[in-house]
């Protein structure tokens, strides 16, 4: 397991290449491309009118980083309703998934092997199965474009969408036969008080990992707060034979109070615990010094 991080974590870094080489800096191995509208460094609205130049940009970022491209991750807009694939209009659904073969188009161009995008959520004046359904249409028809391009196709379950319950999650992906995979972060279920011994489970989905602190009624939370037990995540993913990387993704926004931790302290602490645990050794906590 390789570890990562998300160019996101540090974006208020500028350029884009700036949080590459601060990534670099932390001894890290990989990148987790971000695109997200109208906040990345890396905007969908803006690379979409020169995909080759996009791509050649992050290959050379990261080439001479020496960091490779762990996944492309894409969130459309600030809000989950903007270019959703399961969104009721049949033209927002079209005009999402031309958004989608714009950013696959770049995935493989850049060299990614896989992406990330989210789900959709529960529409107003449906019932869930009905939103749920839609979802597992459009995700199994963006797998099969994915897997004919050569990259891996992955959604994020989180909170405000279809997959927000563990159960979900996993049903999304049985329901696809298997062709869609998950980008799961242990943060978005423990916030909602699940148990771990209930998100473990669907490790056996996962195609990459995001790790950050949280706790019970926190998304985000400093490592010394934190109640996930990064130690058995590492574990029950090793018995399960995953093989992919783990991406540190500390953020820095508005939503759900994750600007209130210290980004570049706590990658720090959580690269540390998790070299640990991938290793077999014990980590502690540092003394704090004055």
């Amino acid at each position: 397991m390789k570890l990562g991080c998300a160019d996101n974590t540090f974006r208020l870094l500028q350029p884009w290449e700036s949080a590459v080489e601060v990534i670099r800096l932390l001894d890290l191995e990989a990148v987790d491309v971000c695109l997200m509208g109208n906040r990345s460094h890396l905007r969908p609205e803006d690379v979409r009118a020169d995909i080759p130049a996009c791509a050649r940009r992050i290959r050379d970022g990261l080439g001479a980083s020496e960091l490779q491209l762990s996944d492309l991750f894409c969130i459309p807009w600030t809000d989950f309703e903007r270019f959703a694939p399961n969104h009721p209009d049949p033209g927002e659904r079209a005009r999402s998934r031309a958004l989608f073969g714009d950013m696959l188009e770049l995935a493989a161009q850049a060299g990614a092997p896989g992406m990330t995008m989210l789900p959709g959520v529960d529409w107003p004046g449906e019932t869930h199965e009905g939103s749920f359904q839609r979802s597992v249409e459009e995700l199994a028809w963006r797998a099969e474009q994915a897997r004919a391009a050569g990259v891996r196709f992955s959604f994020e379950p989180h909170l405000g969408s279809v997959a927000q319950a563990p159960e979900e999650a996993a049903r999304l992906c049985r329901e696809t036969q298997g062709m869609v995979e998950l980008t799961l972060d242990y943060s978005h279920f423990v916030y909602q008080g699940y148990d771990e011994s209930a998100i473990d489970p669907l490790l056996s989905h996962a195609r990459h990992l995001h790790a950050r602190g949280s706790r019970h009624a926190r998304m985000q939370a400093a490592l010394k707060d934190s109640t996930v037990d990064f130690e058995r995540m590492v574990a029950v993913a090793r018995d399960v034979g995953y093989d992919g990387d783990i991406g540190l993704e500390y953020l820095w926004i508005d939503w759900e109070h994750l600007n209130e931790c210290d980004t570049l302290s706590e990658t720090i602490l959580l690269r540390d615990r998790l070299r640990a645990a991938i290793a077999g050794e014990p980590w502690r906590y540092p003394e704090s010094t004055i």
